[in-house]
């Protein structure tokens, strides 16, 4: 059985960057592409958890036409937030998770967005998922980001053999080569959009099918 190993992994990721354009980029990371700024990339990935990518772009950018800073964020109420980023998931807690993101800042970091995963994840809210994001998309360091396209795809390549997201954030630490950490999750969150979905994946349009291992794959198209 074929399996992407240490080897095909580089082959993967280069054929996935080809088709990026075509898959679409995740509203987080034209984000980056487009220089918004840490805190966009923090409420976009906050705004994102549980959340098809349509409706977080949308919101997205509703909510930071009202505020484009932490000091801003708070001169909304929690309904003002709410009514903004409505039909998100949550979006009445995270509405309330945004202030108390928003009031941190200000009250322990300056205002500024903090720019390690430690500090990151003493914000309410955020979680390694979050926090690697921030990191990697927002200030360009080191950082692997692991949601469930991740994981599912990554264990589906056979790549890894893991349990949980959190297994796979460490797998993916010690197998994949550095420089390709920043763009992973942004090729698998696309990639798992609109080729390989979760039930029925479109193997018959994937390109880098012959190197897949196809684990746990009942039907496909």
């Amino acid at each position: 059985m074929c399996a992407v190993d240490d080897r095909t992994i580089i082959t993967v990721i280069e054929a996935l960057t080809d088709d990026l354009g075509a898959m679409g980029l995740p509203i987080v990371s034209q984000y980056a592409q487009d220089d918004r700024g840490p805190f966009a990339i923090l409420v976009s990935t906050i705004l994102s958890l549980r959340t098809k990518d349509e409706v977080t772009a949308l919101a997205s950018e509703k909510l930071l036409r009202l505020a484009e800073t932490p000091e801003a964020m708070l001169k909304l109420s929690a309904d003002d937030i709410g009514k903004a980023i409505y039909p998100v998931g949550f979006y009445r807690n995270k509405a309330r998770t945004l202030r108390e993101i928003c009031q941190d800042l200000i009250d322990r970091f300056d205002s500024r967005v903090p720019d390690t995963i430690d500090e990151l994840l003493t914000l309410k809210g955020v979680g390694r998922k979050t926090a690697n994001l921030v990191v990697s998309l927002g200030y360009n360091k080191d950082g692997m980001c692991v949601d469930t396209h991740v994981h599912r795809i990554s264990n589906r390549f056979g790549y890894v053999r893991t349990k949980t997201p959190e297994q796979t954030e460490y797998a993916l630490r010690d197998k994949l080569p550095r420089q390709y950490w920043s763009i992973y999750n942004t090729l698998m969150v696309a990639f798992g959009k609109r080729i390989c979905l979760p039930v029925s994946p479109w193997c018959s349009k994937c390109r880098v099918y012959p190197y897949c291992a196809r684990v746990n794959i009942v039907k496909s198209r």
